[in-house]
């Protein structure tokens, strides 16, 4: 919005007006996105808590767990609507409207939220801690993924909306046929040529499943006060540094990056997570004052998700959430094995402690700020990996 606001001040006042230049600069207007979502979510992080609080949305805890965090109980919850807010802010503020790749992310991270929203109120009014089951609540994630894929398959290649609905009705006409450009193959990071064509029905397949396979994960690593949203941030960020490598014809070109017009923009939308997601941490740090709440943990990994798929980065992904993941294939591993001996056997057997992964730590005598602050190291390391990929190829 203030990209356009400039824009037109300057066409009328080019000689009094040209400080607002600085405006057309992608890099001005990711750091100013990340101050103004870093700001409204400390400025409105206590009244938001305590409207949460007069709500009585207090975090059910589960019997079955921790017996640690049985003291949570109570602890306003939904609180990811503080980030959502001050992404949604500061993204509407300063980026390019005309771009349709923050729109998708955007959608995508709405989509979610209400699915976590809706997730979470029923975990509050029914004191029911298992929310939304998970039949209902993977249709609509199924939902929001396959139509988000449907349309990133044929945009990516291509600059206007127009063109990508001549492409995908030109699929459709051509008995579903059509191959993709190499621009949407998938990328193997750390080497220069080697990627993979995935055609329409695998960039489908694949989107789908990256877009939901983050949202899913990243709610699950969501169990510990602060454990969930500084990988976000950092992953976020460093998916923002990519976005701006494939937004750029120069910077792709020399680092060997396919060239995606429009993907930079997307730099700003990160900057925004990493500020409100700084913000939130403020409020969740050890001892959380507020929770995350599905809400905010399905929409910032459908976010990332997303951003990944547009930036051709979802192996690299997978490598810098690896904390992610790992809590991911806890969870998964856990719950096959369980019914897999119980079958088998007549008595469930586990392979950790308890799922997902950081409750493992807990079980094993990790105090919880151990085991947060060990996660972010690793996921430091981790986007450091990544952003080492970017020459070393």
């Amino acid at each position: 919005m203030l990209l356009s606001l400039s824009q037109w001040l300057l066409a009328m006042y080019p000689e009094d007006l040209g400080f607002l230049r600085v405006f057309q600069y992608l890099t001005f207007r990711a750091v100013m996105a990340a101050l103004t979502s870093l700001l409204i979510g400390l400025a409105f992080g206590p009244w938001v808590i305590r409207r949460l609080t007069e709500m009585k949305v207090g975090q059910p805890i589960r019997e079955y767990g921790v017996a640690a965090h049985l003291g949570k109980r109570g602890t306003p919850t939904m609180g990811g609507v503080l980030v959502l807010i001050g992404i949604g802010v500061a993204t509407l503020l300063w980026f390019d409207w005309t771009n349709r790749f923050v729109w998708v992310v955007m959608l995508v991270t709405v989509g979610f939220g209400v699915i976590g929203w809706v997730d979470d109120w029923r975990k509050v009014v029914n004191k029911d801690p298992e929310g939304m089951r998970s039949r209902e609540k993977f249709f609509w994630q199924t939902l929001i993924g396959v139509v988000a894929a449907l349309y990133l398959a044929f945009s990516v290649s291509e600059t206007s909306n127009l063109r990508v609905l001549e492409l995908f009705l030109r699929w459709v006409g051509s008995g579903f046929s059509n191959d993709l450009p190499p621009r949407a193959d998938l990328m193997v990071p750390f080497f220069k040529t080697v990627s993979y064509p995935l055609g329409v029905f695998g960039f489908i397949f694949l989107t789908w499943f990256v877009i939901v396979g983050a949202s899913n994960a990243v709610n699950f690593t969501d169990g510990l006060d602060g454990l969930a949203i500084m990988p976000v941030v950092m992953v976020g960020a460093t998916l923002g540094v990519f976005a701006y490598v494939v937004g750029n014809s120069v910077f792709s070109r020399y680092l060997l990056f396919p060239y995606i017009p429009g993907a930079g923009e997307l730099l700003v939308f990160c900057a925004a997570m990493a500020g409100a997601g700084l913000s939130f941490l403020w409020f969740n740090a050890n001892p959380a004052q507020v929770f995350m709440g599905d809400v905010g943990a399905l929409s910032l990994g459908g976010a990332l998700g997303t951003i990944a798929v547009i930036t051709r980065q979802e192996i690299l992904l997978g490598v810098m959430g690896g904390v992610f993941v790992a809590e991911a294939l806890s969870v998964m591993l856990q719950v096959g094995w369980f019914k897999f001996t119980k079958k088998r056997y007549g008595v469930g057997r586990r392979i950790f402690l308890m799922a997902p992964l950081h409750h493992h730590f807990e079980k094993k005598g990790w105090a919880e700020t151990q085991v947060v602050v060990r996660f972010w190291i690793i996921t430091m390391l981790l986007c450091f990996v990544g952003l080492a990929s970017l020459k070393l190829r």
